[in-house]
């Protein structure tokens, strides 16, 4: 199975300033929001983690008909190395047992983008 997904770096950008804490706590995990608050663009970071828990979300919900909330979701990341997910929901770890969840992110100026494999 596999998922896309696309945005626009001003519109988690205006989410950030409008709802604040509120807003990254709600859909970011420690982990995410110590990475990229790390970022010279942080932003774009966000935005890119958001578009990958949206492409897993699509993914998921395919091969396993259950969907998943934006908590459940950790990205992992390394400058210079593909980004990993992380699930966190003991059934749909269950459900897709031995296989995996490739992710790609990619972000510029404006968009970021993400896609997601379930193989």
């Amino acid at each position: 199975m596999i998922g896309v997904d696309l945005v626009q770096n001003k519109r988690i950008g205006e989410a950030v300033e409008r709802f604040g804490e509120k807003f990254l706590r709600r859909i970011y995990t420690e982990k995410e929001l110590e990475y990229c608050n790390n970022q010279k663009a942080k932003i774009p970071c966000l935005a890119a983690r958001w578009a990958c828990k949206e492409a897993v979300i699509k993914a998921v919900f395919q091969e396993t008909g259950m969907l998943l909330k934006f908590k459940e979701i950790e990205v992992n990341g390394r400058t210079g190395f593909p980004a990993k997910v992380t699930i966190k929901n003991e059934k749909v770890i269950k459900m897709l047992g031995e296989k995996t969840i490739i992710v790609s992110l990619s972000h510029e100026r404006d968009h970021s983008v993400a896609v997601a494999l379930i193989k």
